[in-house]
């Protein structure tokens, strides 16, 4: 019999300000029903003999990144960063001065950059990471973030990360998971950062990608060049591609935040098995964000 939770988590609202107990590996949470059901859920896939125990190499566990596991307002933060690489870019590009979307960013029309959609935004991403070697680009994000502050809370974005879903993953991780990013957002841009923020190192990191280009440089030395071509999208129905393509285990687990983790949740709770699905919710506008429906 095929066993899932659905789990609502209001994040940022149910953290705890009381002393957890230092046997508590989820401090951050309040007491309740998502914090039991997590443990039980936990303690019956590991219990050795027991009717739901999954071996340790079949114990993944998902999670979406923006939103989930850290703040994704009032902009996607990648988009932040591709915007301010964008303004960088522009002396050395006086074709932008007449070109869309370029030319709306960059005359501060608002109205007219809306308009440009989904579509403008990715042409402006591109454009932060197109023409760099794929080390040029991580340093580039690098230094972004050690430079580049939240509008709202004035710390660096990656800085920006809920504790209980930390809490979570380092849980999960101590119990014989194995945790992944699986998230809409650049996997060149999240492997940059995601290590020392969650403690996933980058080849558990799946995102979105561009087309990269092997080519030997002017010193002689291999690189890998980042083309303006996009070659895959997370997102949506890519999460259970991205998941297929790049770990090869249907996850046991999985926790995500928006429409685009829909099917994602769906592939996971069809699988055989014990499942556990979490939704984060955000409803704390004093804390954080509330823009949940």
């Amino acid at each position: 019999m095929v066993r899932f939770y659905a789990v609502l988590l209001a994040c940022l609202a149910t953290i705890s300000i009381a002393v957890a107990q230092p046997a508590d590996p989820l401090p951050s949470w309040n007491g309740g029903a998502t914090k039991t059901a997590i443990a039980d859920f936990v303690a019956r896939v590991t219990s050795q003999g027991g009717a739901d125990f999954v071996p340790s190499a079949e114990r993944i566990a998902v999670f979406d990144n923006d939103g989930t596991l850290w703040c994704e307002q009032p902009v996607y933060f990648q988009l932040a960063f591709a915007l301010d690489q964008v303004k960088a870019m522009a002396p050395q590009h006086p074709e932008w001065k007449e070109q869309q979307p370029f030319k709306a960013f960059l005359s501060h029309d608002k109205e007219t950059l809306a308009a440009q959609g989904e579509k403008g935004m990715l042409l402006l991403a591109a454009a932060a990471h197109s023409g760099m070697t794929t080390d040029v680009y991580a340093q580039s994000v690098a230094d972004w973030l050690a430079r580049a502050r939240h509008p709202r809370f004035n710390r660096p974005y990656n800085e920006l990360v809920y504790q209980p879903m930390v809490e979570l993953l380092a849980y999960l991780r101590a119990n014989g998971f194995k945790t992944f990013i699986v998230s809409g957002g650049g996997v060149e841009f999240m492997r940059v950062w995601a290590d020392k923020a969650y403690g996933i190192p980058p080849e558990q990191v799946v995102g979105s990608s561009g087309v990269t280009q092997f080519r030997i440089g002017a010193d002689g030395k291999p690189v890998l060049m980042n083309l303006p071509k996009v070659e895959f999208i997370d997102d949506g129905p890519g999460k259970p591609s991205g998941i297929n393509r790049f770990i090869g285990r249907r996850p046991i687990l999985a926790f995500g935040n928006s429409d685009g983790d829909h099917q994602m949740l769906q592939w996971v709770a069809a699988g055989p098995g014990a499942r556990f699905l979490g939704i984060v919710h955000h409803t704390d506008a004093a804390r954080e964000y509330a823009y949940d429906r």
